[in-house]
């Protein structure tokens, strides 16, 4: 438990120290923002104020992936493939309907803006939805040995995304205004990508797990590390006066609440089915597995695809494309990790009548 605190604390002032740095408010650290930036700046979509290749994510990646080679942990598996992507692809619209991942669900939260309350209630209900699912006989699948070489393939992504941010190539985008132009020194910015990859891979630190275990067996600890993020984040917003007690007037949110609970719940229930939020997702993928690699590209796939279509969630609220698409997601959730029950009730009946 201790280790776990110590760990969201220093997650939750690195977080601050980036906003302080740069990066926008409430958004020191969030993996869907993050990705959605990285997609534009590869140019896969063109929404101009989100392009940029933040250093975070390299950082995650390539931190995560030296601590597990020094621990005997670094192999390649996997074994799922498409509906890793899937999953990916339906937990990025939610995330981005919302404006944030879990984890800066969490930061919103510190930073006072109620609407992330909003979203971690969607959160939890969408993660017993995922929970029922498991025990309905749902199964993420087996990883699976896959050749050595495969599991080199993410990071030299990562370092070539590192050598495109310094050398700025013309065929990748930067962001002139808007949160894509609002960034923390890509050193600062790698740097506190890499502790915080070092210490969620050991910590194995995942909010969606941690919500998860403690409905299916009472157990609090992967949590800890998250009360240990909200409290640094919470401290420091103060100390900074930073923190906004409310709903109104809160940094790249939206006030339309049934669609921010919606959208975390979308996030909820397809991380329970991939096995891990966000965060874990790029932990794993910089371990070695390629589902979660593939998971990782169903998210960027998702960014592209909500702001080439106008899916993501604004100030202005969610558009009615935006909402159709969540609900969309939440039917292919239900028909991925209920399906199996569908399938056993037609073999059922065709046994019947045969």
């Amino acid at each position: 438990m201790l280790f776990l605190i110590i760990v969201g604390v220093i997650i939750g002032a690195l977080a601050i120290l980036l906003t302080h740095l740069g990066n926008p408010a409430n958004m020191g650290f969030c993996i869907a923002c993050f990705l959605r930036d990285i997609a534009g700046g590869l140019g896969l979509h063109r929404a101009g104020v989100v392009q940029y290749l933040r250093p975070e994510i390299a950082g995650l990646g390539l931190g995560a992936m030296a601590v597990a080679w020094l621990k005997g942990e670094f192999r390649a598996r996997g074994g799922v493939g498409l509906l890793r992507f899937v999953l990916g692809f339906a937990m990025m619209i939610g995330a981005l309907v919302f404006l944030g991942c879990p984890l800066r669900m969490v930061l919103r939260l510190a930073g006072g803006d109620l609407n992330a309350l909003v979203g971690l209630l969607g959160f939890v209900c969408g993660i017993y939805v995922g929970v029922l699912a498991l025990k309905s006989g749902y199964n993420p699948g087996r990883a699976y040995p896959q050749p050595r070489g495969t599991a080199f393939i993410y990071p030299v992504v990562l370092a070539a995304l590192l050598a495109a941010v310094a050398l700025r190539p013309q065929f990748i985008f930067f962001s002139a205004e808007g949160p894509g132009s609002m960034a923390a020194p890509v050193l600062a910015s790698l740097g506190a990508g890499l502790v915080v990859g070092i210490l969620a891979q050991r910590s194995r630190l995942c909010l969606a797990g941690g919500i998860r275990d403690m409905i299916l067996i009472r157990d609090p600890h992967l949590l800890w590390g998250f009360t240990g993020i909200f409290a640094a984040a919470l401290i420091g917003n103060i100390a900074l006066g930073k923190f906004n007690l409310g709903f109104a007037n809160q940094p790249i949110a939206h006030t339309a609440h049934l669609w921010n609970f919606l959208g975390l719940a979308v996030v909820g229930f397809a991380a329970v089915l991939a096995g891990g939020c966000p965060l874990r997702q790029l932990i794993m993928a910089g371990e070695g597995d390629t589902d979660a690699v593939l998971t990782v590209l169903g998210m960027v796939a998702g960014a592209a695809f909500a702001h080439n279509f106008g899916l993501a969630g604004s100030a202005a609220g969610v558009a009615p494309a935006g909402r159709v698409a969540v609900l969309v997601a939440l039917a292919v959730l239900v028909l991925i990790g209920f399906g199996h029950r569908l399938q056993a009730k037609a073999r059922r009946s065709e046994k019947e009548v045969a």
